[in-house]
């Protein structure tokens, strides 16, 4: 008789909780399947394509047979090159394109990985909560522990870096900080990157700062980098991702940049895991990094609408939200006698509007539901008024 091996998973995976996004399409195509007209604004994928010259210069990389090849690893130097062009225009900050820039497959590739690279079981990684799922899970796949940094509405969704315990302290190599922030859509400043920055070079941790969503923002007022702000070189990198910005998120195309020997760090383990990004995307990623400002300046447009949308109806309605100021993520109170997971799934159920709860974003999420700005503006006016005859 034939003999079936039966191996158990390692525990690394049996301890990860469901992944937050995988669950909510479960839940999504269940609706969809019972024919319910879904409006969903959970997932942040924008809907808006990708911009046609970008398109157009991907078309055309894709004929070069020299892109059919293995790519290097750490990117093409003329995609480096652009990636510190972009830095120098936007942010006046100055990178070295060999050693302070790094290709990502995607940020979340690049967040995944670079617990990897400097964490040994037992040390501590600084994680803000709520936040983007992949900071604890990528500690955990590194055998590290993740020390939770509450983001709290009082303190504007800033850690309170003072209140992380000395023993803590001793144990910690890496901090993620991610601003504009998702999911609460808040943005840091000067003040806050540059205490962080004195608290990094005081206790030895690299800073990780997640900028994903640093080209989406509102009434002209552009976010920080935190690399702008002197000594932050000396202490942390920077991910950055055309996901958002340009709406690529199907392409898997970012950047790592900031500090040589933390993105050497991560370079080495993205040459032993994986082997770059197809060089046809990359061509397309310069020509996205010199998009010209009205195009981009039109998507924010978009995304201002809708959240002008969202707010407002919200409001109307007596729901309790920030205004964003970046992201496009509007994160609002759950009614009383609600808790996150279940106003999701109220709305869901007898709304068909899907939003994300708060606490799949960590404990201190809970009572708030996330809303994504991924849909128009006039299915968005929909939805407040389906949620407004279920509350």
């Amino acid at each position: 008789m034939k003999k079936i091996v039966s191996v158990d998973l390692a525990r690394r995976v049996r301890d990860l909780p469901p992944y937050l996004f995988a669950a909510i399409d479960r839940m999504k195509q269940e609706a969809v399947g019972k024919g319910v007209d879904v409006i969903d604004l959970s997932i942040g994928d924008p809907d808006i394509p990708t911009p046609k010259h970008i398109v157009r210069r991907m078309k055309k990389a894709v004929e070069n047979p020299q892109h059919h090849r293995y790519p290097s690893y750490e990117g093409m130097p003329s995609f480096r090159q652009a990636v510190a062009g972009w830095y120098k225009r936007r942010f006046n900050v100055t990178l070295d394109p060999k050693t302070e820039v790094l290709s990502l497959i995607g940020s979340k590739e690049g967040i995944g990985h670079m617990p990897l690279a400097f964490i040994n079981p037992g040390d501590v990684v600084l994680v803000p909560s709520p936040g983007y799922p992949v900071y604890p899970v990528a500690t955990l796949f590194a055998g590290g522990e993740s020390h939770i940094m509450p983001l709290l509405e009082r303190n504007d969704y800033l850690p309170e870096l003072k209140a992380i315990p000395k023993i803590t302290l001793k144990k910690a190599k890496l901090m993620f900080i991610n601003y504009p922030n998702n999911p609460t859509s808040a943005v840091a400043g000067r003040a806050f990157y540059k205490e962080v920055i004195e608290f990094a070079a005081n206790n030895n941790i690299i800073v990780c700062h997640d900028a994903a969503y640093s080209e989406i923002f509102y009434d002209g007022k552009k976010p920080l980098s935190f690399l702008q702000i002197p000594g932050a070189k000396d202490v942390g990198i920077e991910f950055h991702s055309l996901s958002k910005t340009y709406n690529m998120t199907g392409w898997r195309i970012g950047f790592a940049v900031g500090n040589a020997k933390a993105i050497f760090g991560l370079g080495k383990i993205k040459t032993n895991l994986d082997s770059g990004i197809f060089q046809a995307i990359q061509e397309a990623g310069i020509e996205a990094l010199g998009t010209e400002e009205p195009v981009l300046e039109k998507i924010r447009d978009i995304y201002q609408e809708r959240r002008d949308v969202l707010y407002a109806g919200l409001k109307k309605i007596g729901l309790e939200a920030g205004k964003p100021a970046a992201s496009f993520y509007l994160w609002a109170r759950v009614p009383k006698g609600f808790t996150s997971s279940d106003f999701v799934a109220h709305l869901l159920n007898n709304a068909g509007v899907l939003g994300t709860p708060g606490n799949g974003f960590g404990a201190p999420g809970e009572g708030y539901i996330r809303f994504a700005l991924t849909a128009s503006a006039k299915r968005i006016k929909e939805a407040v008024e389906r949620i407004g005859k279920v509350l």
